[in-house]
């Protein structure tokens, strides 16, 4: 790689590394070709990306950005899954991780914050950005409908007491 192309590569992880919501860190030593395929095809689902590069253009792309912290995790053979929903690369990673025992998460960054092993599987559990949005809308449309009802009640409780009044009436 000559210096120009290292130079781009460097400008296009530090816009990862600036643009991202969470970036995890993972070594992927020992995973074939098909499994790193089949990684990038879920995160390309989930709306998430992954990106093999080497650590020293990483960490020059990490200086003066919020997650410089996470400098420390690029030792080895490292892989970045990164998307700008704060939840779906960590969902990604650690269900590929489940599944492949080559895939060892290290920790990432969300914003300033880095984040360990735990930190990432914590973030991983959270909800997405459309489960909150569905959770949403859905308390949203309760009230409408607890409104409908209450209005509908009367209505009804009044029809009720107004046919138990004529069934007296004629009873009597």
């Amino acid at each position: 790689m000559d210096r120009a192309q290292k130079e781009r590569v460097v400008d296009e992880l530090g816009q990862i590394f600036e643009s991202s919501g969470v970036v995890v860190v993972a070594h992927y030593t020992g995973l074939t070709v098909a499994e790193m395929q089949d990684l990038r095809a879920r995160a390309s689902a989930a709306g998430s990306a992954v990106r093999v590069a080497k650590n020293r253009l990483a960490k020059i792309a990490l200086e003066g950005k919020p997650c410089e912290s996470m400098s420390d995790l690029l030792t080895g053979m490292t892989v970045l899954t990164y998307s700008e929903d704060p939840v779906a690369a960590a969902k990604v990673a650690e269900d590929f991780a489940k599944e492949n025992k080559k895939f060892e998460i290290l920790g990432g960054a969300m914003g300033e914050n880095a984040l360990d092993r735990a930190g990432v599987e914590a973030v991983s559990k959270m909800p997405s950005r459309e489960e909150l949005i569905a959770t949403i809308a859905g308390m949203l449309g309760a009230p409408a409908s607890n409104i409908a009802g209450a209005i509908g009640a009367p209505a009804s409780n009044i029809a009720s007491i107004l046919s138990t009044i004529e069934e007296k009436a004629e009873a009597a």
